[in-house]
């Protein structure tokens, strides 16, 4: 027996155990073992030790018409590649590549199977209730491609509370989007209760851009449109009960080049995400059923490359807890198991039909010792067919070093490992694709101090800095050495320093408040496995700037709000000698709005103005990014309640 093998039969025996355990043992949202309640999608509570920032549901109103990378660019030191509007965007977390954030909807990794990553450009503000950013290696607890970090997307349900919204936007270029949100809560019967969300949304960016060129470098021509209509219900039993359905259906069309026939490319992608959850006290079930569909076609659109990869999954896990004799203590555990299979069929693949299974192991556990020290220890064992996914352990920890009403300061570390899993393409791909590569391992190490700051004048300060060292080995690489064939040629090593910043101010009618981040990321490919590949070690990776940082800062008063926006950029270097670069840039956006009640009714209209200065800049290598941009944005929403603020500050 293999040690992976044995490890994934000690974490399976344990979960074994845990789950025909007494439940008379478990306590449910226990007061005495943490503060919260630890149930739902939300794995953060397992993750001690490591960076969780949350963005609060004013900002996630303020953004509303934009897409999750415009806001993280500003409010997180993730660095973001985008070809333009409407066009392929991607992350490079803490110094990795594209494939190596896990993007979770309510726990469910949709990274697609075949290009493992996710285009952000797709994924609006408006569709969810909840929006969290987990830095670093979590592999233990969310399974593959959390490698630089997690984007962790989730929907509450939310009592008592109807709602009907309508928005719609105009913006420069002739491009516009509309937006719908409808919110209802009903107590069906004495037992049961029922709420739910219903959104949806509909852009269109033409990108009619003014001029053809800037500075000699061509405006990218592209077209855009998207499509999506997101479904959440939730019944809820007095018995400590809860039925949850969730539906995701996106269509995403983007051409470019469209008035070249010949030259022209159209990649049409669609997504059908479903989830259905079932929780009766400790116990949770969960089964989903997710289709990714990708066409391409370049020129000729008639017959276009049509590749379908369906996804089963189905869940099960356990939640403990005890409670120790020390007041405020206690542990918490989750122990379960995930099974999913995939059926993919790919024009580009040497088979026509490819199916897999794969299977998790866990067990996440979470130590309140005290009042002051919590740890965590999770432990995750992957199996797939043809593959040995290495086993992945995090042990994390956070101290509260000085604990007052004013002031509280935050020790936290953890180090843990990391796997990801290569995609289809990399696999299956005719020819260039390699059956035999090998999964990406790596160990993440990172330390952290978290300080708030409250003064008698309602101020609030917050601080953090953090320090993480990140070491992976086979990364794999579409060598252009080899006529872009795959392989596992370097070993990478990406550290850095985050600081971050917040201050806020409430009082009475004026509200103000400041976020600032920066990031240093040294990314460099640390060790070759040929000859060829030499003279790039110590190199910093394509495409990751070794310094980026956001400013936001907003004032209010009254009814009215004015926010305004920096991102900062640094130097990117586009070959792997680091012989040419694109120049560092900075922008500046400006956000203003005015919301107006009236006997439940909210009117917001919001305008805002893009890249202030015009400034020139570049995000990939051939194409210049527009300048300039103007859009106006009106937002109509009814509240059952009179009294209800048009959002929720935290």
């Amino acid at each position: 027996m293999t040690i992976n093998q044995t490890f994934a039969l000690f974490v399976g025996l344990t979960a074994g155990i845990l789950l025909s355990g007494n439940s008379s043992h478990a306590q449910t949202d226990s007061i005495a073992l943490m503060p919260v309640n630890i149930r739902g999608f939300v794995p953060e509570k397992f993750m001690s030790g490591l960076k969780i920032q949350q963005i609060d549901s004013a900002t996630l109103y303020t953004y509303k018409f934009q897409n999750i990378a415009d806001l993280l660019s500003v409010f997180t030191p993730i660095a973001f590649n985008k070809y333009g509007p409407g066009q392929l965007t991607t992350a490079f977390f803490r110094g990795t590549s594209a494939n190596h954030t896990a993007v979770l909807w309510n726990g469910l990794n949709i990274n697609s199977p075949t290009l493992g990553q996710t285009d952000f450009s797709t994924i609006p503000v408006a569709g969810f209730d909840a929006l969290s950013v987990q830095f670093g290696s979590a592999a233990s607890i969310v399974g593959t491609d959390a490698v630089g970090g997690s984007i962790l997307l989730s929907s509450e349900h939310q009592n008592k509370t109807t709602e009907v919204s309508i928005a719609g936007q105009l913006e420069s270029f002739d491009n516009y989007q509309m937006q719908f949100v409808g919110r209802y809560h009903s107590t069906l019967n004495k037992q049961w209760s029922m709420s739910a969300k219903t959104s949806g949304y509909w852009n269109r960016l033409n990108n009619h851009f003014p001029h053809s060129q800037r500075r000699d470098y061509a405006l990218l021509p592209a077209e855009a449109s998207q499509r999506g209509l997101i479904q959440d219900i939730f019944l809820t039993s007095k018995k400590d009960q809860e039925i949850s359905a969730h539906v995701w259906l996106t269509s995403n069309r983007l051409t470019t080049s469209p008035d070249n026939l010949a030259g022209r490319e159209l990649t049409l992608t669609e997504a059908y995400r479903t989830m259905l959850r079932y929780r009766a006290r400790d116990l949770t079930l969960r089964t989903a059923w997710v289709r990714d569909v990708i066409d391409y076609a370049k020129g000729d659109f008639d017959n276009p490359d049509h590749a379908v990869t369906d996804k089963f999954s189905s869940r099960a896990e356990h939640d403990f807890s005890w409670n120790m004799q020390t007041p405020g203590s206690g542990i918490y555990v989750k122990a379960g198991a995930e099974w999913t299979h995939y059926r993919t069929s790919v024009p580009g693949y040497e088979k026509r039909l490819i199916t897999e299974n794969r299977a998790d192991l866990f067990l996440l556990t979470r130590w309140q010792v005290n009042q002051r020290l919590v740890a965590s220890l999770n432990l995750r064992q992957a199996l797939i067919t043809g593959f040995n996914p290495p086993f992945t352990p995090s042990l994390g920890g956070e101290y509260q070093l000085v604990q007052e009403h004013h002031y509280q300061l935050k020790l936290k570390s953890a180090l843990s490992r990391s796997y990801r899993v290569p995609t289809m393409n990399e696999r299956y791909w005719a020819v260039l694709g390699n059956p035999n590569i090998r999964p990406e391992s790596g160990w993440n190490k990172e330390i952290g101090l978290e300080q708030t700051v409250r003064t008698s004048y309602d101020d609030v300060f917050t601080t953090s800095v953090t320090g993480y060292h990140n070491r992976i080995k086979d990364w794999t690489y579409w060598n252009p050495v080899k006529n872009y064939r795959i392989e596992n040629l370097q070993q990478v090593l990406a550290r850095g320093i985050e600081l971050q910043l917040g201050w806020r101010r409430s009082f009475d009618i004026l509200k103000s408040g400041l976020n600032f981040n920066y990031a240093f990321n040294k990314s460099v490919q640390e060790k070759a496995y040929d000859a060829y590949s030499v003279d790039v070690i110590g190199k910093q990776l394509r495409f990751v700037p070794i310094h980026s940082a956001g400013l936001h800062f907003f004032f209010q008063y009254k009814i009215a709000r004015l926010t305004a926006q920096m991102q900062s950029v640094g130097k990117r270097y586009t070959t792997f000698d680091n012989a040419t670069f694109l120049k560092e840039y900075a922008l500046v956006n400006l956000i203003g709005e005015v919301t107006i009640p009236f006997a439940g009714v909210y009117l917001r209209i919001q305008g805002q103005v893009n890249n202030v200065s015009n400034t020139f800049y570049l995000n990939t290598q051939n194409y210049a990014m527009p300048g300039r941009s103007f859009a106006i944005n009106l937002v109509a929403a009814f509240r059952q309640s009179p009294k209800a603020a048009p959002v929720k500050e935290n």
